[in-house]
């Protein structure tokens, strides 16, 4: 007789806690609150690149990527012998060529803000950030999202030019951002977080694709994934970045 009244009250909490999210501030302190306790620290992988062509061509190619959340994303383009890649620390982005720093700028990596570090930052920090970002946080609506219902934050129903996010109303994962492109703001570029597969207590979207104007110019796929992994200090660090290597 306990378990179906516990199920019951389970159900109902899941209920009313859904039916409370308001706004999009409300949406990413329940986000955090959902994973706070159990999402890894650092994650490494393996990506297959691909990008798409107009002609129905394509090419690949691999690179290694280490993050410690939130904030710190390292992404080593090709062989660490090529010394190629980039460094995002919390909204700014260093290029690396031949194992030196050829630029530092403003940048910020929403996907690693909306796929991460929310689950493990200051909820404050998350939504400030996101409004920085230009997202309307007073905005919120549901959807269907490949037969199951998202929350969509920054537009009104229907409406896909604005900035926007979307979020699964079962596991408040992030599922998918829509935004203008940097080169034509009059067209929008659709990146989606696919393939969620369960990590140490938490999860990860072993993939992304990257569309532009309804076409798929750009996708990745994750292999060897650990959370967790003890990582150098230095691996964040782009004056070391010659001399540490995860994928070693």
């Amino acid at each position: 007789m306990v378990r179906p009244i516990l199920i019951t009250v389970l159900v109902t909490s899941i209920f009313l806690h859904a039916q409370s999210i308001r706004d999009g501030g409300e949406l990413l302190r329940a986000m955090h609150s959902r994973y706070s306790s159990s999402w890894y620290k650092t994650v490494t992988f393996v990506q297959k690149s691909t990008t798409y062509k107009p002609d129905g061509t394509s090419s690949s190619e691999t690179w290694y990527e280490a993050a410690s959340l939130p904030g710190k994303l390292r992404i080593d383009v090709g062989p660490a012998s090529d010394g190629k890649g980039y460094e995002f620390d919390n909204g700014n982005l260093t290029v690396i060529k031949d194992n030196k720093v050829i630029a530092t700028r403003k940048d910020l990596n929403i996907l690693l803000v909306l796929g991460f570090d929310v689950y493990r930052q200051d909820p404050e920090i998350t939504t400030k950030v996101v409004q920085d970002e230009g997202y309307d946080l007073s905005k919120i609506h549901e959807e269907d999202w490949e037969g199951k219902p998202a929350y969509v934050v920054g537009a009104n129903k229907g409406d896909l030019k604005p900035k926007q996010f979307w979020i699964a109303k079962d596991t408040l994962l992030f599922l998918r951002v829509i935004e203008p492109t940097r080169a034509d703001p009059t067209k929008v570029n659709d990146i989606r977080f696919i393939h969620y597969q369960p990590l140490e207590g938490a999860w990860i979207a072993a993939g992304v694709e990257v569309y532009s104007e309804g076409q798929r110019v750009f996708s990745e796929d994750y292999s060897d994934i650990k959370a967790n992994v003890s990582l150098d200090p230095g691996t964040f660090d782009p004056s070391k970045f010659a001399n540490t290597h995860w994928e070693k």
